[in-house]
């Protein structure tokens, strides 16, 4: 499997399930929002939860609630759900990009070591009391992490010119094989306060989202994740091969090294405030090629709207399966996303057989 391979539906349905897509995710993730902001101990109707949202507006309400639902939703519920949101629309449309540059459907950020190195960065970062950069110096030094991992990648993967997939898969695991050594000794040397800090970057969390923090990574994260899209006819031209890309008038370093920085950009962002979450960028992609077809204009913002409904109801599911106490969230999507990585194995197996 070394390309991600065009799609077999015909171009007339293709455009008709994309334009589909496009209307019903909007909805699919505004219902989702609606019912993980009024899950919990304290439960809010997705009435009251439209009615509290709009109070702002001066709108009435659609029902009535009480201050202390009011109180919860605004404080706790709504920046876990943002939080959210942003993270898993920024893992999803990361996961793109990065299948469409490889051109294989095997490259994820969790996979590869982009979001091990994120995590390593952001480690040193509390260990060593980097503080430079005020409230974005974790963001910063989880983006730099993340940057110099996904260098890293792209250059021992490349051959003559293409990204070589065993090469691709075995320096992630080198890589996140190193950084989790190097995440380990900073938690060796951290204090016990840092220490509490450090623990959820091993499977993942949004249970310390405030406003401040949905603030710091949302410039971030949303900086990869809106101009991605604009990286769409370069993408396309890339399934034909970097020489295919160059004739139809692709600067293709160009493009590499600006889809390298998003996406650096973005994982960075999302491990700083919600540790390693793995699997997201690489099933949400696959499942909307299968039901869209590979265009990349179509593939980058359905994969923002899927991915952040995905990880809002991973969330829900997280918070609320085991309460009071609360699983990691990492552990939900690993659930997920690994007997999908053993399929598409498997898939690409028979294929090359065949």
């Amino acid at each position: 499997m070394t390309a991600v391979a065009p799609s077999a539906i015909p171009v007339s349905r293709q455009h008709a399930r994309a334009a589909l897509s496009l209307m019903l995710l909007p909805l699919l993730l505004l219902l989702t929002v609606i019912v993980a902001v009024g899950t919990g101990a304290v439960h809010i109707a997705p009435l009251q939860v439209v009615s509290i949202l709009l109070a702002p507006l001066g709108i009435a309400p659609l029902q009535g609630y009480e201050e202390q639902q009011a109180a919860v939703l605004w404080a706790i519920r709504l920046p876990r759900v943002v939080l959210g949101m942003l993270v898993g629309a920024g893992l999803a449309v990361a996961g793109t990009a990065m299948q469409g540059l490889f051109r294989n459907p095997l490259a994820d950020p969790g996979l590869l070591g982009i979001s091990s190195g994120a995590s390593l960065a952001a480690a040193m970062s509390v260990v060593l009391g980097f503080h430079a950069f005020g409230n974005y110096s974790l963001p910063v030094a989880a983006f730099t992490g993340s940057l110099l991992a996904t260098v890293l990648i792209y250059t021992l993967s490349q051959e003559r010119g293409r990204v070589n997939v065993t090469t691709m898969l075995l320096s992630g695991i080198a890589i996140n094989a190193l950084c989790g050594a190097g995440t380990g000794l900073m938690t060796f040397l951290a204090t016990d306060e840092q220490l509490r800090t450090l623990t959820f970057w091993s499977l993942g969390s949004l249970g310390g989202a405030t406003w401040p923090t949905v603030l710091s990574a949302m410039p971030l994260i949303l900086a990869g994740t809106l101009i991605l899209p604009f990286m769409a006819r370069a993408l396309n031209a890339l399934m034909l091969g970097e020489s295919g890309a160059a004739h139809l008038g692709v600067n293709v370093q160009a493009v590499k090294w600006i889809v390298v920085g998003l996406v650096a950009l973005s994982v960075g962002a999302g491990v700083a405030v919600a540790g390693t979450i793995g699997f997201v960028g690489l099933v949400v992609p696959h499942l909307l090629r299968l039901l869209t077809g590979p265009n990349h204009r179509t593939l980058l913002p359905a994969s923002a709207l899927l991915g952040a409904a995905l990880l809002v109801l991973a969330d829900l599911v997280s918070r609320t399966i085991a309460m009071p106490a609360e699983v990691p969230i990492g552990i939900l999507t690993a659930l997920l996303g690994a007997p999908f990585f053993l399929y598409l194995l498997r898939a690409g197996k028979k294929e090359v057989g065949a």
